[in-house]
């Protein structure tokens, strides 16, 4: 009987796969269904799970991270996005909301009233910073401390405008990383300036971010994204950001990266990134102000190769951190000023 069930099930799983499949061919016009999944290992040499940055805090454990699912649909001048993601990567992306592996990444709706001016309702990823959620965006599989304690995304309105090479954006938001607050009327304000001039392979985002957060504390962070193709093989990223606090006292961090590409073949790439963080008034990692009077930076080396076949990408990594103060801890816990580790993910998009 057991086996008879089973292999009910199995037909019937078949059959909803290539009902699937057929109704995947047959898709009506301005319908897209697309996805990822990312899986990894890490070792890190201090036997500890002492990272200070988002999504690969673990060690020798082979660790599935994220599953998503986006489907697109438009029609003439509307649209809409709704991106799923479940998994430890997921929920930690959505960390404000109750504590579920399903989470909504996006989910916006978007009409644009002429070629110049699209309006968008709804979550959607921040404009701030140069690191995304989804693992196949970035060419580090570990993310920066930059990413790690400024937004993960916004939930309001915004308006985009485009002029040529350039672009403007302005928009009204939940406090950051909210996608509810019916608990107040605090609001942030979003905005965006792009440059992308067609002659020359620069691109260049200056955003802006600012607010009063759920204690009362006024935000403003300035973020500067930069990247140039310098040859068709080797290409250069960059991303400053400074944020400020005030709630009686003033105090801020700062953050630092320079990202290094390396394409020698289609197949095959090469990504160097060094980071600073700067943590001087106890904010992001150095928050024990008994044990860090002073604050502290840490710095942070990471070399990243990626193979690639068709939408399977592999990622080997090595990482170095190394803090001004001892904020790593070993397997004894025993602080530490260092955290060395290394990686390897699989990532595939479809």
């Amino acid at each position: 009987m057991m086996r008879k069930s089973l292999f009910a099930l199995l037909a019937v799983f078949f059959a909803m796969s290539a009902q699937a499949q057929d109704s995947l061919r047959l898709l009506p016009p301005g319908f897209k269904i697309s996805g990822s999944a990312d899986v990894y290992y890490k070792y890190n040499f201090n036997e500890s799970t002492d990272g200070k940055t988002s999504f690969t805090n673990t060690h020798n454990s082979f660790e599935l991270n994220m599953i998503s699912l986006k489907l697109e649909s438009s029609f003439k001048n509307v649209g809409m996005v709704a991106d799923i993601g479940f998994g430890k990567r997921a929920e930690d992306f959505s960390y404000n909301d109750e504590k579920t592996r399903l989470a909504i990444k996006q989910l916006y709706i978007s009409y644009a009233p002429a070629s110049w001016l699209k309006f968008t309702m709804g979550s959607y990823s921040t404009h701030v910073g140069y690191e995304l959620v989804d693992a196949y965006a970035n060419r580090n599989y570990s993310m920066s401390y930059m990413f790690s304690y400024g937004p993960f995304f916004h939930t309001g309105v915004k308006a985009d405008l485009t002029f040529g090479s350039h672009s403007f954006m302005v928009g009204v938001f939940n406090p950051t990383d909210f996608k509810s607050a019916t608990w107040g009327g605090i609001k942030f304000i979003g905005a965006q300036y792009g440059f992308a001039p067609a002659s020359v392979p620069l691109k260049f985002y200056l955003n802006y971010i600012g607010g009063r957060d759920t204690f009362q504390t006024r935000n403003d962070q300035l973020d500067a994204v930069i990247t140039y193709q310098v040859a068709p093989k080797f290409g250069i990223g960059y991303n400053g950001t400074y944020s400020m606090y005030k709630n009686g006292v003033s105090s801020n961090w700062y953050g630092s990266a320079l990202y290094l590409n390396y394409d020698p073949v289609e197949s095959f790439g090469l990504t160097l990134r060094g980071e600073i963080f700067g943590d001087k008034d106890n904010i992001k990692v150095y928050t024990d102000k008994t044990e860090y009077p002073e604050g502290g930076n840490v710095f942070a080396l990471t070399l990243s190769a990626q193979y690639k076949i068709g939408g399977f990408t592999l990622i080997p990594e090595v990482r170095f951190d190394s803090g001004s103060k001892d904020v790593f801890f070993d397997k004894d816990n025993v602080p530490k000023s260092s955290s060395a580790n290394v990686l390897l993910a699989a990532i595939y998009k479809f």
